[in-house]
């Protein structure tokens, strides 16, 4: 069994990689959780990024993430570039001794998963794959809901990202829309969603994809699925970048023997349907939960360090490790095989 290092005496010093869109969201955690958690540097290619934080957050910036892991000492690297990129990243970052937390997809290649969760492994270090979207209050409700049986058997299921990319948006950028380094509007933009198939229904067992692609990108800009779970469950998911001028809802829908649910809005922060055979107390809890979470990342962020603080400190387990990553990443590739070859694929994956 792998030996984790615990931090209990000092704070956990930790790092930023790329300065991107989402960094945003582990700036603002990291200030929420600065009695337990301390920023030593940033990494970051783009130089001119790389000046206007080292002056923001008055920190030390470095452009190569090897100089940085060589000259700090370093507990976590927070990595936040793109998707692509995060193997490579990871397998270098535990080399050096230095636990990870990466952004969604953990990798776009289902090696690349692998290799990150042994590097890691193998040099007795964490890797941490944020699903901040599992902090929400509308989907603790549904989860606690599913988790309590009150569904009973669980007939059907469907997901829909109903959202908006336009061509200016990936041209700001070259990994944007790219193979290699985005992956897609599943891997990129609907990824928190495909983790709600494997986390609130379970093992999923056959997945059938059809994808299509309009903006002037190398990959997917709308795709639908069709799902089989384990426990004989059918669902669906319907994904698309091309809806007209805006973001328009990302919602699920839980149709069951014993209740229906609909958790809709921007992104599943409304409970739109809640009618179950028998109530519970926190019934009641569905207007408030409804109102805290008003934003497509949500505000889990900060709620997804509680716990990874809590596991530095030997107090708690990982919520969503690099092997709970792996359940979402191998949803992706099995739907990305299934549309290129046009059959149904089963999982777990062979190789």
């Amino acid at each position: 069994m792998t030996s984790f290092p615990v931090i209990k005496n000092r704070k956990i010093r930790v790092a930023i990689v790329g300065c991107g869109r989402i960094s945003k969201n582990h700036f603002a955690s990291l200030e929420k959780h600065q009695d337990n958690i301390q920023l030593i540097s940033i990494c970051e290619t783009n130089r001119t990024v790389l000046s206007d934080h080292e002056k923001k957050y008055n920190i030390k910036g470095y452009l190569d993430l090897s100089n940085m892991l060589e000259k700090e000492d370093l507990d976590m690297a927070i990595i936040c570039t793109p998707s692509g990129m995060h193997a490579e990243q990871t397998e270098l970052c535990a080399k050096h001794g230095v636990s990870v937390m990466t952004e969604k997809p953990m990798a776009t290649i289902w090696d690349d998963g692998i290799k990150m969760v042994n590097a890691c492994e193998k040099a007795g270090v964490r890797l941490f794959v944020v699903k901040q979207n599992r902090k929400n209050a509308t989907l603790n409700l549904l989860k606690r809901a599913i988790d309590e049986k009150r569904f009973g058997k669980i007939h059907m299921v469907h997901i829909n990202v109903l959202w908006n990319r336009t061509q200016e948006y990936y041209d700001q950028a070259s990994w944007r829309g790219s193979l290699k380094l985005d992956g897609g509007a599943l891997m990129n933009q609907a990824s928190h969603y495909v983790d709600l198939l494997d986390w609130l229904i379970g093992p999923v067992d056959k997945i059938q994809a059809m994808m299509s692609t309009t903006r002037n990108i190398e990959v997917e800009d709308t795709a639908v699925l069709n799902i089989t779970w384990r426990d004989g469950t059918l669902g669906s998911m319907s994904v698309t970048m091309l809806t007209y001028q805006k973001n328009l809802e990302a919602s699920i829908t839980i149709i069951g023997e014993k209740g229906t649910a609909r958790l809709g809005g921007l992104a599943v922060n409304e409970i739109q349907h809640w009618q179950f055979e028998k109530s519970k107390d926190y019934d009641s809890e569905i207007k408030d939960a409804s109102n805290k979470t008003t934003s497509a990342y949500g505000f889990g962020h900060p709620l997804y360090y509680n716990n990874v603080i809590e596991v530095f400190r030997g107090k708690a387990e990982p919520d969503a490790d690099g092997r709970e990553g792996l359940k979402t990443l191998e949803i992706l590739v099995a739907a990305f095989i299934s549309a290129k070859d046009n059959k149904t694929i089963s999982l777990p994956l062979k190789n």
